[in-house]
């Protein structure tokens, strides 16, 4: 993976956590609340999984033990 390739994944993983808020709110104005949240639910467990898995190649990028590559270098 390289720095471009992570940055799209953290922007892609922030918009499903946000999309799943609006996902939320909206459903719960028509369906009602414990049908919003299980539509909300897998749009939220797939966006914060995918930002606790950068967040770990992140740390071991800095630690030194899995590097993401930098294509200017």
């Amino acid at each position: 993976m390289d720095r471009s390739g992570f940055v799209k994944l953290a922007v892609t993983a922030f918009g499903l956590v946000v999309l799943s808020f609006f996902v939320r709110g909206t459903s719960r104005l028509v369906l009602g609340a414990e049908t919003a949240e299980l539509l909300q639910a897998p749009l939220a467990v797939v966006g914060f999984g995918l930002l606790c898995y950068l967040f770990i190649r992140a740390t071991l990028d800095a630690v030194g033990v899995w590097s993401v590559e930098d294509p200017d270098a």
